[in-house]
């Protein structure tokens, strides 16, 4: 795992899951975690032996430090992580259900990772990598941020660099809806593999089915989009081929955020593989669905000898929602 394959960028926060089901507010006790979109795939990643970095701002405190020496056990470079003494580290409250999505409270305005910058990370310095993995949320915590990531975006585009990019939208980090849509999807084009859940697909391109959304953005240039279908797997389609993949089954479902990154896992790990496209989809079913028996956003991501003994249990309509 010596030479880099992936780099990611994003936002890690400490997460507090309650340990009895409820409201937030009633809950006397919680156990911790860490959370973040992209440090989850982070760590999908290097569990599955691929060398994976990742880019961001921590504060000076103890739920940086958290975040760093968990990163750092699971064999995540963070090399490129900056420590911010004057801006603290976010954190999120998230509820514990028996059925559904779990509430999730976010602290995290005037973050340390809200005030990255250009400045911080010189394009000249970025390492080098094969593949570059963004999401949506980003450009959406803050204008320099958003203006971080698409000067790498295009800077490593222009060497060469395969780039994935998976929507996930937060409506709430936006002033409103259009603004987000079109600055969403201003990243979205410059992706080759994209990867938004049907619901996401229906809002940034205004139509009602999988088909229609994928020819969307195939026509902008985007090589692979697959569509996240919630219990009935995952539709992908390119330029010549299209079919919809089953997902797996799953036992219980204990916690459905994080089930989108480990899809992104399995999609992103496959293709640097050299898998067939049909291949990475069915590996980001698998995975998805590991992804949700578990508490916590990456608790449930598997290593490869773990994700070859599920995938050998058979594909078939699952109950899982990706989010």
């Amino acid at each position: 795992m010596s030479e880099l394959k992936v780099l990611t960028m994003g936002e890690a926060m400490a997460m507090f899951i309650a340990d009895e089901p409820g409201k937030l507010e009633d809950c006397f006790s919680y156990k911790r975690y860490v959370a973040g979109a992209e440090t989850n795939v982070a760590i999908g990643l290097s569990r599955l032996g691929i060398k994976t970095a990742w880019m961001s701002k921590v504060g000076d405190d103890s739920f940086g430090r958290m975040i760093l020496k968990t990163l750092t056990n699971e064999g995540v470079d963070v090399s490129n992580v900056l420590v911010d003494a004057f801006n603290p580290t976010g954190f999120q409250l998230k509820s514990k259900v028996e059925q559904g999505d779990p509430v999730v409270e976010y602290f995290r305005k005037n973050s340390s990772a809200s005030k990255i910058s250009l400045e911080d990370f010189p394009l000249e310095k970025l390492p080098l990598t094969q593949h570059l993995h963004l999401t949506g949320i980003p450009p959406a915590i803050s204008s320099s941020f958003r203006e971080l990531s698409w000067e790498v975006l295009n800077h490593l585009k222009q060497k060469g660099v395969t780039v994935s990019f998976d929507p996930n939208l937060r409506p709430s980090l936006w002033p409103n809806e259009r603004e987000m849509i079109n600055i969403v999807n201003r990243f979205a084009e410059e992706a080759d593999w994209l990867l938004p859940g049907m619901k996401e697909g229906e809002i940034l391109t205004g139509y009602s089915n999988k088909e229609d959304i994928a020819s969307y953005y195939l026509e902008l240039g985007v090589k692979f989009v697959v569509i996240k279908l919630g219990e009935e797997g995952a539709y992908f389609a390119t330029q010549n081929e299209r079919k919809e993949v089953p997902g797996f089954a799953v036992t219980k479902v204990v916690d459905t955020v994080g089930a989108g990154d480990g899809f992104a896992v399995g999609v992103i790990s496959a293709l640097l593989e050299g898998a067939t496209y049909q291949e990475a989809v069915v590996r980001g079913n698998a995975i998805g669905a590991k992804a949700v028996m578990s508490s916590g956003d990456h608790e449930g991501l598997p290593n490869m000898a773990e994700l070859e003994h599920f995938m050998k249990k058979g594909v078939v309509q699952s109950c899982l929602n990706y989010r």
